[in-house]
């Protein structure tokens, strides 16, 4: 899965280069995607590299060869519109909607002593198809940490987590403590409190005065790399 600006500079390259012109030049790329230095095109093109979307020919100056598209990206000369959404036309010259993708804003890792707005990185998304979230508002999270591997919440994990300020129990939440420490653990209650139990047995159940807990969210999706 590609973040908001690798989907954008993928696709910026791909259109230049479908055009039959040559691939753009880092200033082209950076002025496109509205950044301030040349390096953060750096970094989105060795990132593209790494997972296999672009590759560098070797002795050309500005030479990129796109090895594959994002999955949901639909090749039509002439897009349509059907009651908002975009139709295209698929091998067999039947018009279908296109899958609508929905950039989700990603987070930091989460980490205590730190505030779920304070770790946002800003400009940074995550892409997920909205056939894959419903309705509601939305944000993802960086896994930092073992504490929930039980329930196949693994380190470096991306949870997807959909806001509310309410859960049933039993589900898993991201919750903010006393104003300050984020954590993602599963909701109980025990004896009047608020037990916020990890899936994993070398940790223990933090037991906590409803009053000290605020929910921040709720988990409805996880997305896993394996590289």
């Amino acid at each position: 899965m590609l973040t908001k600006k690798q989907r954008d500079l993928l696709l910026f390259i791909h259109e230049r280069v479908e055009s039959g012109d040559i691939a753009p030049s880092f200033d082209e790329m950076r002025d496109a995607l509205g950044l301030k230095s040349k390096s953060g095109i750096h970094r989105l093109i060795t990132a593209l590299v790494e997972r296999g979307y672009l590759e560098r020919l070797p002795n050309r100056a500005r030479a990129l060869k796109i090895l594959k598209l994002p999955e949901n990206y639909q090749r039509s000369a002439s897009p349509a519109q059907v009651n908002g959404a975009d139709i295209v036309a698929n091998d067999d010259g039947i018009f279908t909607p296109a899958a609508r993708v929905e950039p989700i804003p990603l987070y930091g890792k989460i980490a205590a002593g730190t505030p779920i707005e304070a770790i946002r990185n800003e400009g940074e998304y995550f892409e997920m198809p909205s056939t894959m979230l419903g309705s509601g508002e939305f944000y993802a999270l960086r896994v930092d940490g073992d504490s929930m591997i039980e329930a196949g919440i693994n380190d470096e994990d991306i949870v997807i987590i959909k806001r509310t300020q309410t859960a049933r129990e039993g589900t898993i939440i991201v919750a903010l403590v006393d104003g300050e420490e984020v954590t993602l653990k599963r909701l109980g209650k025990e004896n009047g409190q608020v037990a916020l139990i990890p899936e994993n047995q070398a940790y223990e159940t933090r037991l906590l005065d409803a009053e000290r807990v605020n929910i921040q969210g709720e988990l409805v999706s996880l997305y896993r790399t394996y590289h």
